[in-house]
């Protein structure tokens, strides 16, 4: 059997929820490259931005460190054991 072409997996992601193109990004590493397009990302923005709109640069947004989500998210993470912070 034949994977699906990345390019059909990119037109059937954006008829799903954000949420579910997240998911879809478990599947395979096929469906990680669809999900990662911009095409399929591009399709959840507002129709109505204002002509030459540029999206802000997302590399600005990542979290790249498990310490900086813990210490975000916990109020406290030095009460929590070890075993507790485990991802």
């Amino acid at each position: 059997m034949n994977p699906l072409p990345q390019d059909c997996i990119v037109e059937i992601l954006p008829l799903t929820s954000p949420c579910d193109v997240c998911r879809s990004s478990a599947v395979s590493m096929i469906f990680k490259s669809a999900a990662d397009s911009d095409d399929v990302w591009n399709q959840f923005l507002p129709s109505d931005l204002p002509d030459g709109f540029v999206a802000p640069d997302h590399e600005k947004f990542l979290v790249h460190h498990d310490s900086h989500l813990v210490n975000r998210f916990l109020p406290n993470p030095s009460s929590y054991s070890p075993k507790q912070l485990r991802f």
